[in-house]
C-alpha cells in the first residue's frame, strides 16, 4: 500500500495554489499597483522568500492566476461547444451560464475590472490577458454563433459585432458588482439579469422560422 504524503510535503505542494488565491484576493481588493508581494505572502501565511521560490515577480504571479484560474474554464468551454447536442440557443445559455457560475460569481470576476483599469499602465499584462482570455472567449462565442447561423436557427448577423453586443451586458454586470454596486446599494439579481439578457439577445438572434417554432 502506497504511503500517504507527509503533511509537510502536502503543504509544500499546496503553496502555489494558496499563493495564487491570496494574490487574486489582493489584486481584486487593491489593484495591481496596490498589491505588494509582502502582503500576498502574509495573507498566504508564508514568508516573502518562500513566495519567491514559486514566483519571481508580481507579473509572474498575476499570469499564474490567469493561467490556472481562468484558462482551464475556457478550455472546458471549448469541450462544451464541441460536444453539445441541443439547440444553439441552449448552447449559448449554457456557455454564458457556465461562465457566470465559474467566473462571474467568484473572486475571478474582479479580474476584468482590474484589467480595464490597469491595462494602460501595464500593456504587457494586458496583451497576455487578451491572448490568454479574450481570444479564447471570443472563439467560443464565434463558434456558437456560426453554429446557429449555419443551422438556420439564428439569422445572419455580423458575428464579430454580435460577440461584443451579447457579452458586453454580462461583463457590465460583473464590473458593476465590483465598483458602484459595492458602495451604492444598487444590486441586480444575477439570475433575473441573465434571463432578461438571454430573452432580449435571443429575440434578436433567432431566425423567423426558428422563432415561430419556439412559440408553437
Amino acid at each position: 500500500m502506497e504511503a500517504s504524503a507527509h503533511p509537510r510535503q502536502r503543504r509544500k505542494e499546496a503553496r502555489p495554489a494558496e499563493l495564487m488565491a491570496a494574490a487574486l484576493e489582493l489584486f481584486v481588493e487593491k489593484g495591481f499597483v496596490g498589491t505588494r508581494l509582502d502582503d500576498v505572502a502574509a495573507r498566504a501565511g508564508v514568508s516573502k522568500g518562500t513566495l519567491y521560490l514559486y514566483f519571481d515577480s508580481k507579473e509572474a504571479l498575476f499570469k499564474a492566476v490567469i493561467q490556472e484560474g481562468i484558462v482551464p474554464i475556457l478550455e472546458e468551454g471549448a469541450g462544451l461547444v464541441d460536444g453539445f447536442e441541443g439547440s444553439t440557443a441552449d448552447l449559448l445559455r449554457a456557455l454564458i451560464g457556465e461562465w457566470w457560475q465559474r467566473i462571474g460569481n467568484t473572486p475571478l470576476a474582479g479580474v476584468p475590472k482590474l484589467m480595464i483599469s490597469e491595462a494602460g499602465n501595464f500593456p504587457e499584462l494586458a496583451i497576455y490577458y487578451h491572448d490568454a482570455v479574450i481570444v479564447r472567449g471570443r472563439d467560443l462565442m464565434r463558434r456558437t454563433l456560426q453554429r446557429g447561423i449555419g443551422s438556420g436557427e439564428f439569422r445572419a448577423v455580423d458575428v464579430e459585432t454580435a460577440i461584443d453586443v451579447i457579452f458586453a451586458p454580462v461583463l457590465m454586470m460583473v464590473i458593476w458588482r465590483h465598483s458602484l454596486g459595492a458602495c451604492c446599494g444598487v444590486a441586480h439579481d444575477p439570475q433575473t439579469y441573465l434571463q432578461t439578457h438571454f430573452d432580449l439577445a435571443l429575440g434578436g438572434l433567432m431566425a423567423p422560422a426558428a422563432t415561430g417554432r419556439r412559440r408553437a
